[in-house]
C-alpha cells in the first residue's frame, strides 16, 4: 500500500476524504526514519499505514525514510534530523552513548512480551553440552549489530570463560537464519540466533546448547526538539494502537506476532548497555 493511499483510507474513514488530504499534504511533513533491515522499497510499504495512522493522531502528515546504513540512522535521530525514528535495542543503547538521551514513545510488544528472546544452538547430534566447551570450536554469528545474534551472545560467551579469542573461528553470517543454516550444514560448531529462528528450524536438527537473557525490544523515539503535546500524542497513539479494529493491518506488516506497544524506560536497556560498554572495553 503506497504512503497516499494508507493516508486516504484513514482520512476517508474520519469523513475528511480527498479534501482533507489535500490540506493535509501541503503542510510540511514529519519524518519517520526506519533502520535498513530490508530493501528500502519493501521498508516503506510495510511502515506506510503506520505513519499515516500517526500522521492522523497528531494532525500532521509523516513520511518513512529509510537510512543508508544502520550509523546513519543512529546519526539522523541523534542529531534531530528526523522527527522519530524505530531503533533496535543495539542501535539504542549506541544512540545513547552517542548522544543522549531522546523522548520515548514505546516499545515493541511480541506476543505480548516486551522481549527479544535467543539461543546458543548446536546441531542436535553434536556433543557439545556447556558453553565452556565451544572453546577451539567454530563460532557463528549473524550481524555485528544485531542484538540476539551477536551483542548478548558475544557478552554471555565471554562471562562463561569463552571470549571470541577462544574459538577457532568466528564469522558473521548476516543473519539468523543464515546461522541456523552454517549450523544444520557443519560448517559451524555453533551459532546465535533469535528464539523464533531457532523455533523454525528446531525440527530440521538444531538443539539449544544455552539460552540467551530476555533483552528488551526494539522501540520508537523522537527528536528532542518536537513538540511535548506532539511527543504525548504520538506515545498515546502507540500506546492504544491494540485497541483499533484495524490493528492487525497496522501492526503485521512491521513484525509477526506485534500486539501493540508498550511503556518504556531508558532503564530497559540498562543490561544491554554494561554488556556493549563490557565488549567494546575488550577491543580498545
Amino acid at each position: 500500500m503506497s504512503f497516499r493511499a494508507a493516508c486516504l483510507r484513514l482520512l476517508a474513514g474520519l469523513g475528511l476524504g480527498a479534501l482533507g488530504f489535500a490540506t493535509w499534504a501541503n503542510e510540511r511533513p514529519l519524518i519517520l526514519a526506519v533502520h535498513p533491515y530490508l530493501p528500502t522499497a519493501e521498508l516503506q510499504q510495510r511502515f506506510a499505514p503506520l505513519a499515516a495512522y500517526l500522521g492522523q493522531a497528531i494532525g500532521r502528515r509523516i513520511e518513512v525514510r529509510v537510512g543508508g546504513s544502520y550509523g546513519e540512522h543512529i546519526d539522523a535521530i541523534g542529531r534531530d534530523q528526523v522527527d522519530l525514528a524505530v531503533l533496535g535495542p543495539v542501535s539504542y543503547v549506541r544512540l545513547l552513548e552517542r548522544y543522549g538521551s531522546k523522548p520515548l514513545l514505546g516499545r515493541f510488544l511480541v506476543n505480548r512480551q516486551p522481549y527479544l528472546h535467543g539461543v546458543i544452538a548446536v546441531r542436535q547430534n553434536s556433543p557439545l553440552r556447556s558453553l565452556k566447551e565451544l572453546k577451539g570450536r567454530r563460532f557463528a554469528f549473524g550481524d555485528p549489530e544485531s542484538t540476539m545474534s551477536h551483542i548478548v551472545p558475544r557478552a554471555v560467551l565471554k562471562e562463561a570463560g569463552v571470549p571470541v579469542s577462544a574459538l577457532a573461528e568466528y564469522k558473521f553470517l548476516g543473519s539468523h537464519r543464515n546461522v541456523a543454516l552454517a549450523v544444520l550444514a557443519g560448517d559451524f560448531d555453533a551459532g546465535a540466533m533469535k528464539q523464533e529462528v531457532f523455533d523454525e528450524y528446531a525440527a530440521k536438527g538444531l538443539r539449544i546448547l544455552a539460552g540467551l537473557p530476555p533483552t528488551s525490544d526494539h522501540l520508537f523515539v523522537t527528536r528532542a526538539t518536537l513538540p511535548e503535546a506532539e511527543i504525548e500524542r504520538l506515545r498515546q497513539a502507540l500506546l492504544t494502537i491494540h485497541q483499533r479494529p484495524d490493528a492487525r493491518t497496522l501492526l503485521e506488516p512491521l513484525h509477526k506476532g506485534l500486539d501493540g506497544f508498550g511503556p518504556v524506560s531508558e532503564k530497559d536497556y540498562a543490561p544491554l548497555r554494561r554488556m556493549l560498554r563490557s565488549l567494546e572495553a575488550d577491543v580498545r
